[in-house]
């Protein structure tokens, strides 16, 4: 019988934590407006922001009324709680608008992986390389890892060789995020984009485009 009762309080105090963290979060998401205000007296302010001092909530509420708007807790831990008149359909409108057009400015970064030997060929390296720069020019980090097997971790200078290489022929469009560094079995690079590496890679490819174009017109 004790056990029951511990066990009933246990769960009424989760319970009523619970409920208490959901309001919370419900008086983050939306504010309280009109009849949802619980708060006897109001501090009113107006529409265009002047402060018409301490109100009863009714006459606030009133207040709203006349101009067909409505009333909106904007401060509800204040002592007495701010309400504020406004269109408060016009108000969220707004807001989510503002929303989105933050959500389009915000740039999703990319971490690409490329992955090298530290006896990789030339032919075969240049073909990475040429897979780090598109990555690059289209905004994305770019992780490059030499992967040593067997003995060839005991000579970690032939892959920072070559990340220092692949770095060096991509710095107008790259800078070093990350420096060569071994990380147990590999070593790691990472690589990030300039801004204006979009616009240099355009120009080269039109400046590789143009004997091409020369060659077809002879």
């Amino acid at each position: 019988m004790l056990l029951q009762r511990s066990c009933f309080r246990g769960y009424a105090a989760l319970r009523s934590l619970y409920r208490k963290e959901w309001c919370k979060v419900a008086a983050e998401e939306e504010p309280r407006i009109n009849g949802q205000i619980r708060a006897r007296s109001v501090r009113l302010i107006s529409e265009s922001g002047e402060q018409l001092g301490i109100k009863h909530i009714r006459e606030a509420m009133d207040y709203a009324e006349r101009q067909d708007l409505d009333l909106v807790e904007v401060a509800a831990n204040s002592d007495p709680p701010v309400v504020r008149i406004m269109d408060y359909g016009k108000y969220k409108y707004q807001k989510e608008q503002a929303r989105k057009a933050a959500r389009k400015k915000q740039v999703n970064i990319n971490v690409r992986e490329i992955k090298l030997r530290p006896k990789i060929g030339d032919h075969d390296f240049a073909t990475k390389r040429g897979h780090v720069e598109r990555f690059l020019r289209h905004g994305d980090k770019v992780k490059v890892t030499i992967m040593f097997r067997g003995r060839e971790v005991q000579h970690p200078d032939l892959g920072e060789k070559l990340l220092r290489r692949l770095a060096s022929d991509l710095e107008d469009i790259a800078r070093l995020e990350s420096q060569p560094n071994l990380d147990g079995r590999n070593m790691v690079m990472v690589m990030a984009p300039k801004k204006d590496a979009a616009t240099k890679g355009d120009a080269r490819d039109e400046s590789l485009s143009r004997p091409q174009e020369s060659a077809a017109h002879s």
